[in-house]
């Protein structure tokens, strides 16, 4: 009895791998072909192996009473391969469970095409042109920043990366500079294949040539003999934060825009996609993204403002030591940061609090914050003490912020775990700003403690590439609505 119900598991496991392989090589070709990312329950499938499409209709039972199964969405995803579409965001798993909830007579192939009507109208670029962006800084972010554009200029995207400004390190920084965007002690290895041109002087990364042009001040550099025009520039050193600072880089021939990798000081607009997408317009050159702590908590605390509203809170976050402390117990200008960060937890400063004002106006003054730095080297968490304007109770709260990361304008910046057994290394690689921690929830009256963790590398990088999606008007609209 029980060999026989074993040869059942396995069978099952078999014919749905065998599903998830059919699977593969349609995904890739609507990405390349018509710039079509399929998704299941915000769960996108593009560049996956087939377990983690198996691990993506798996995280469907967390919003459906039943499991979502690849072979219900192999006939949906088959059906959209057949049309000739317009660049989109489609969620299989929805469009299945949509098809499956209606007692209509319709074919699949009747029932997409009518889903997917609006978009049936050819592979027409999204841009006429593709959109050159240059990289000022190669560290940590500026790596991350690259692996992220490179990966999605496979799809057609046309966000190039053309270059990234340094300042040379020695005879081998063209070397050095390849071989730590292809390993990383964190992140893992580059997924691809990365070589140089010694010529000129650039690192081949998938086909994607990114010059290296060394210089000492942003006004030095003329990027249009490099065919680099109308550029944004993303600059992730942190050196400037004013508009006179960054406004050097508009100086240099070939940059248009210019966007911070930290909070700005003065009125640069300070953003975190998804949240205040409005203030970027044509007219303003320079946007800050905020910090990754600010792009962590605000989407929490504006879903929380609209639905509850906030009298007062405080933030504390564990963030994950930077390369701005100590290895070992050394001089530094700040208070307690000059103590060695992997061997100590340091309580220390953040202005997320005060950040978070700039991004949603009626918090201004009813939030404090502070941070303890840990000896962790990626992934923090954000601890959100709030009072609210009524009283509520747990499960309101959490069902809440699930359907939020489910179905909402805030499902690529909030994620949500139910999970007891989750600890801060699950979260490395993490593409959203912040995921609520949902078992960790406490409430007591109108009072509340939720924990969100949040990749203060990947996730936060992810924000900054869709915020550059939202300047360059690439935004994909997503089916069903």
């Amino acid at each position: 009895m029980n060999n026989r119900k074993q040869e059942e598991y396995l069978k099952d496991w078999r014919g749905l791998e065998e599903y998830a392989e059919w699977m593969l090589p349609l995904i890739g070709r609507l990405y390349r072909d018509n710039n079509i990312v399929t998704t299941v329950y915000g769960r996108s499938l593009v560049r996956s192996s087939t377990i983690e499409i198996l691990k993506a209709h798996r995280f469907a039972r967390l919003i459906l009473d039943h499991e979502l199964s690849v072979r219900d969405t192999f006939p949906i995803l088959e059906a959209i391969t057949r049309l000739d579409l317009a660049p989109a965001r489609i969620d299989i798993g929805k469009l299945t469970v949509r098809y499956q909830s209606r007692s209509t007579e319709l074919s699949v192939e009747e029932f997409v095409r009518q889903e997917l009507s609006r978009f049936i109208t050819g592979r027409a670029p999204i841009l006429e042109e593709p959109r050159d962006i240059v990289l000022y800084g190669f560290g940590r972010i500026g790596r991350l920043l690259a692996r992220i554009l490179i990966d999605k200029s496979g799809s057609g995207e046309k966000l190039r990366l053309r270059a990234a400004v340094v300042r040379k390190g020695g005879a081998d920084d063209l070397v050095k500079r390849a071989s730590l965007l292809r390993r990383d002690s964190i992140h893992g290895q580059f997924q691809g294949i990365i070589t140089i041109d010694e010529e000129e002087n650039a690192i081949i990364a998938n086909g994607n040539m990114i010059r290296i042009i060394y210089a000492d001040a942003p006004e030095n550099v003329d990027y249009t003999p490099y065919g680099i025009n109308n550029a944004i520039l993303i600059d992730n050193t942190g050196k400037w934060r004013d508009r006179e600072g960054l406004g050097r880089h508009l100086k240099a021939p070939g940059i248009s825009k210019v966007i911070l990798t930290a909070p700005g000081k003065g009125d640069i607009p300070n953003i975190v996609a998804g949240v205040n997408n409005e203030l970027i317009t044509p007219e303003e050159q320079i946007f800050s993204a905020a910090s990754c702590t600010t792009n962590a908590i605000v989407p929490v605390l504006k879903a929380i403002s609209d639905r509850f509203g906030i009298v007062s809170g405080h933030v504390e976050t564990c963030h994950s030591y930077t390369n701005d402390q100590n290895l070992i117990d050394n001089y530094h200008k700040n208070s307690r940061r000059g103590r060695s960060a992997p061997l100590n937890m340091v309580i220390t400063e953040t202005g997320a609090a005060k950040a978070v004002a700039k991004v949603i106006p009626e918090l201004s003054g009813k939030l404090t914050g502070n941070a303890i730095r840990v000896p962790t080297p990626n992934v923090s968490l954000a601890i959100l003490n709030l009072e609210l304007s009524r009283n509520i109770d747990v499960a309101t709260l959490n069902g809440y912020l699930r359907d939020i990361s489910l179905d909402s304008p805030l499902h690529n910046q909030i994620d949500y775990t139910n999970s007891p057994e989750v600890v801060s290394s699950d979260f490395v690689g993490s593409r959203h700003a912040g995921v609520v921690d949902s078992l960790a929830t406490i409430v007591q009256g109108n009072r509340c403690v939720l924990y969100v963790w949040y990749d203060n590398e990947f996730g936060y990088s992810c924000q900054v590439v869709r915020m550059v999606q939202k300047m360059a008007g690439l935004e994909l609209p997503s089916v069903p609505d």
